[in-house]
């Protein structure tokens, strides 16, 4: 399959703001175009389009909650690029939700809106971005942003670490069964790390505690999972297809 290093079609699902936005630039520093998706936050996922270097990058918008939408999404970032190399899915939500202290209406919301985000999203956006690889006959890769969470389990966030074990499982899935036509599929597994959205939890004792989770004292930076993501998308990461890379410091480690 003629798979280009350079000057790739992305779409990246989620890309307002943090990781998303991380991602972004990434690719794009790499020469590759980009289409920045965002649910609802517009002016910020303009500011990321804004920030990007290279040309030929567009905007998208889309609730992924929404299978319609979705298919929206995935044919207007195809119509502005002219087709689709490269699919991150980044897109997530993440609400607290305990069950010790949690009302059973909200519990049930919370799982309904994790699974239809963070998993059907994921599913529905591999589907038809791998279709349209598919059918470009050019190979591609499809890179997922999952969780360290679900290997520890996350006692204050249930929905999340199960979605996030169950997006690891469907890149799996995907990996085995995309792999005749080229296209590699693989995960990253990320710690805590740095974003606008989890900034009050790193100040005072409840940022040390989380950066103690890690020996290396701190917890990542957005651009260092970027950097993961980017490779895993490269030609030369094919045979790492079917992989969920750990990326947490060694604040978890599985055997």
């Amino acid at each position: 399959m003629d798979f280009p290093g350079t000057g790739r079609r992305v779409l990246v699902s989620g890309a307002s703001r943090g990781l998303g936005r991380a991602v972004a630039r990434a690719f794009a520093g790499n020469g590759d175009r980009v289409a920045v998706h965002y649910g609802s936050r517009a002016d910020e996922a303009r500011a990321t389009l804004e920030s990007l270097p290279g040309t030929g990058h567009a905007l998208v918008g889309g609730d992924l909650a929404d299978p319609a939408a979705t298919a929206r999404v995935a044919d207007a970032a195809a119509d502005a690029l002219g087709g689709l190399d490269v699919l991150v899915n980044n897109a997530a939500v993440n609400i607290r939700h305990p069950l010790p202290e949690t009302p059973y209406d909200t519990w049930v919301a919370a799982w309904q809106q994790h699974v239809a985000v963070n998993l059907l999203a994921t599913a529905n956006l591999s589907h038809l971005a791998g279709r349209r690889m598919i059918d470009q006959g050019t190979g591609g890769r499809i890179v997922n942003i999952g969780s360290r969470g679900a290997f520890r389990g996350e006692p204050d966030h249930p929905a999340y670490g199960a979605t996030k074990a169950a997006v690891h499982a469907l890149g799996q899935s995907l990996a085995v069964s995309l792999a005749p036509h080229g296209i590699a599929v693989a995960s990253v597994a990320p710690g805590f790390f740095a974003t606008e959205r989890v900034a009050p939890r790193l100040t005072g004792a409840e940022g040390e505690a989380i950066r103690a989770q890690s020996p290396f004292g701190r917890v990542a930076a957005p651009e260092e999972i970027a950097a993961a993501v980017l490779w895993l998308a490269s030609p030369a990461a094919e045979w790492s297809s079917g992989t969920v890379l750990d990326l947490n410091g060694a604040s978890h480690l599985r055997t």
